[in-house]
């Protein structure tokens, strides 16, 4: 299966909390902190709903 990396781009002050929660639930700990996922569709579900705060590549 194919690996995504998701870095956090912009800050989370003043958005929803549920937005928040997804950002934490990713395991992202701070502004341009990198993870790496397995490419699944609850992963990609998790990212667009933050899409305007992380960046993704293929890794």
């Amino acid at each position: 299966m194919a690996e995504i990396k998701i870095t956090w781009t912009k800050s989370g002050i003043g958005r929803p909390e549920k937005q928040r929660r997804i950002i934490e639930s990713l395991g992202l700990k701070r502004l341009h902190h990198t993870v790496v996922h397995q490419d699944s569709p609850t992963i990609r579900g998790m990212v667009n709903k933050v899409s305007h705060m992380v960046m993704v590549e293929e890794a």
